[in-house]
């Protein structure tokens, strides 16, 4: 079933009938025509995104190639898009590309610049308790910015033991993926609703989700943890016992500008700041909170870290190219969203879960969320008690973001952070597992407990 309905939600995105388009789509809006050729940069750009660092791992390294590909990809479109006169899409898109790439910076700056030392003794409820605070700080740091902040800390913890492979992994489960669902600010895909119109504080009605998976995610760590915590050898365990460094935190003044960053997102919008928003008040908010953080963070914290702007350069590179290839799919979902015969929450669910975990949970929520408010009246007269967002009923829109946020940690390359944790904990001499080894993983612990939470939130 699921695999029916996400073919033919890329039938209709990239390949749609002839009999409903003849050769070509209209967008009502803009009278843009749109041919079948036009969405598949978009297709392109995803596959890119999902194969290249497994087939030309050394060349998709290096970001300028990220932005070649971006380039490539993305001009025939923006110059098709101009010769249409379609300068309000472009424009909106431009728009949302720099809110985005400005709220992901700010929090990378400003988590790079809080630094926390020490080597404190690695036992299964250390550990948890890393884990439990990690997944609270993704919703309001992002999921890059708590990953960044509390991976080496914890690997470094965890430096004198030998079975420690779980830790990494449900690191990236917890703190670079599910955690993040509380706020716009957890996760890309919540921050693109965000600026589509969802209300900053929709997703705190999620709380119950997120509590479920992450209560039920840290019992069985713990219970790992504490498993090959009894098979490390009594040598290991004296050293972690003695090489204790209490933690210290530097830095904190990272806490105020990070708190700036919060209330600008939340509260300088057009619902408070009326037309004012559109001058971009927020994003100047945040990139002087970032500028802040840069001036009054000592050099030595971050050097101790590493910190540096490669990760968010990749971001900007491929996201540039997302942002313009995605323009003439999301037209044509939101113009025929309805043909698909996504109903349910559970299929919705599925639908952006199943394809976030494989491409971009971003572009993912996206593509979903246009297909829904394409089919918003038929969704509507099926779900008339329930209040929208948007015009997409609440239920539906729930579905679409746990399955943009929870199964983009089913792959590697279902959220951004999930290779940045990967790359810190080999590069600490951790052993990760393989693409398709961590994907075991996944299915073994994540799938169960995804699969309780449909049945228990969406059916």
């Amino acid at each position: 079933m699921p695999l029916g309905f996400i073919c033919r939600a890329l039938h209709v995105a990239i390949c749609p009938r002839r009999e409903i388009v003849e050769p070509a789509v209209y967008a009502a809006e803009v009278g843009v025509r749109i041919p079948i050729w036009s969405t598949g940069f978009f297709a392109a750009m995803l596959l890119s995104i999902a194969t290249l660092p497994l087939v030309a791992e050394h060349w998709w390294h290096r970001n300028l190639n990220k932005l070649l590909v971006s380039v490539v990809l993305g001009l025939p479109v923006l110059i098709f898009l101009l010769v249409q006169n379609a300068t309000g899409e472009i424009a909106h898109a431009a728009e949302e590309y720099f809110a985005f790439i400005v709220l992901l910076g700010s929090l990378f700056i400003i988590s790079g610049g809080i630094l926390v030392e020490g080597d404190i003794r690695a036992t299964p409820t250390v550990n948890t308790g890393f884990m439990a605070l990690g997944a609270l700080l993704a919703s309001f740091m992002g999921t890059t910015g708590a990953s960044m902040l509390l991976i080496r800390p914890l690997l470094r913890t965890n430096s004198e033991r030998r079975f420690t492979i779980h830790t990494p992994i449900f690191f990236i489960f917890l703190v670079s993926n599910v955690g993040g669902l509380l706020t716009p600010l957890g996760d890309p895909p919540l921050f693109l609703g965000y600026l589509r119109g969802v209300p900053f504080e929709w997703t705190f009605r999620l709380w119950k989700e997120w509590a479920f998976v992450i209560a039920i995610l840290l019992a069985i760590y713990f219970v790992m943890d504490a498993r090959a915590y009894s098979r490390e050898r009594p040598g290991d365990l004296a050293r972690d016992f003695r090489d204790v460094e209490p933690l210290r935190v530097r830095g904190l003044w990272n806490l105020v500008w990070l708190a700036g960053v919060v209330l600008a997102v939340a509260f300088l919008n057009e619902k408070y700041i009326g037309h004012w928003a559109r001058y971009f008040v927020r994003e100047w908010v945040m990139i002087a909170m970032a500028l802040l953080s840069w001036v009054t963070t000592p050099k030595l914290y971050r050097e101790k870290q590493r910190f540096n702007f490669e990760p968010i350069a990749e971001v900007a590179a491929l996201f540039i190219g997302i942002f313009i290839t995605m323009i003439p799919a999301l037209m044509l979902l939101e113009e025929k969203g309805a043909e698909l015969g996504l109903v349910h929450p559970w299929q919705f669910f599925l639908g952006t879960g199943i394809l976030s975990a494989f491409l971009d949970n971003a572009p993912t929520y996206l593509t979903f969320f246009s297909m829904a408010q394409g089919a918003a009246e038929h969704l509507q007269s099926l779900y008339p008690g329930i209040p929208t967002v948007q015009g997409i009923p609440e239920n539906i829109l729930a579905g679409i973001s746990l399955g943009a946020v929870f199964m983009g940690a089913m792959s590697y390359i279902g959220n951004g952070p999930n290779f940045m944790v990967k790359a810190i904990a080999e590069s600490c001499g951790y052993r990760m597992p393989s693409f398709f080894g961590y994907m075991k993983w996944s299915f073994l612990v994540l799938g169960p407990i995804f699969a309780a939470a449909v049945l228990l939130f969406l059916v």
